[in-house]
């Protein structure tokens, strides 16, 4: 397959998580002759989660078969576990796609549309349980890629998820290159970007600081997979 016909769309969403989407975006579009869109219902602006706007350049209804479709997570991730528009639309793109992969939890909405169904799966370390809700094996790896599914940890893994897809479309000399362009080298100076490496009161700060959402996102994932159990 020539590079040309590599057609890739980022789906963005009213609370998206814009590093979700943006950090995967800025590694395809650096691939030799790679189109990158964002793809939503329509092409009016939208707000990401942390307040920046981001502008759909394709609609559903005028986007082709997409070789790689890449589903971020965010607090708007919660209308996309309900929303049969959006599910219809991925499971259309499955059909053909030669990847499907998501950005934290946007895994879960590839499992309320039933697209991880017998798969491996992440999503970020505070929602992994919630893949248990679904008929996926959910694994503990900033990457996890099964078959034509591909699945990154929370947000800046999403890079990584990134990477390891362009190389094996693109090759890993030329994924190796992106990295290098991006002086992808990280080293956190806190170190604490894992709950196995940061202290447990943070960890546990941070759980208590999330609780209210975290318990919305269980409703919202139950509701889905029962959804799906009675399909």
């Amino acid at each position: 397959m020539s590079v040309q016909q590599i057609h890739i769309g980022i789906l963005v969403f009213p609370g998206v998580l814009q590093m979700d989407a943006t950090g995967p975006y800025g590694v395809f579009a650096s691939a030799p002759g790679a189109r990158v869109d964002l793809v939503w219902k329509d092409t009016a602006p939208i707000l990401s989660s942390d307040k920046l706007a981001l502008t759909p350049n394709l609609a559903f209804s005028g986007c082709p078969p997409l070789k790689v479709l890449c589903v971020p997570g965010g607090a708007g991730i919660l209308a996309l576990l309900d929303d049969q528009e959006v599910h219809g639309f991925l499971r259309e793109q499955a059909r053909s796609a030669r990847y499907l992969c998501s950005v934290c939890t946007g895994s879960l909405a590839l499992a309320a549309a039933g697209l991880l169904n017998g798969y491996k799966a992440t999503t970020h370390w505070q929602s992994w349980d919630l893949l248990k809700e679904f008929d996926c094996i959910p694994v503990a790896q900033r990457v996890v890629m099964d078959r034509d599914r591909v699945s990154a940890a929370g947000v800046s893994a999403g890079i990584d998820m990134a990477l390891c897809v362009a190389g094996e479309i693109w090759g890993p000399d030329t994924a190796r290159r992106i990295e290098l362009g991006m002086e992808y080298d990280p080293h956190p100076p806190f170190r604490s970007g894992h709950p196995s490496l940061a202290p447990r009161e943070i960890v546990d700060a941070l759980r208590t600081q999330n609780a209210a959402r975290q318990q919305a996102r269980l409703e919202a994932v139950r509701n889905a997979a029962r959804r799906l159990r009675e399909m």
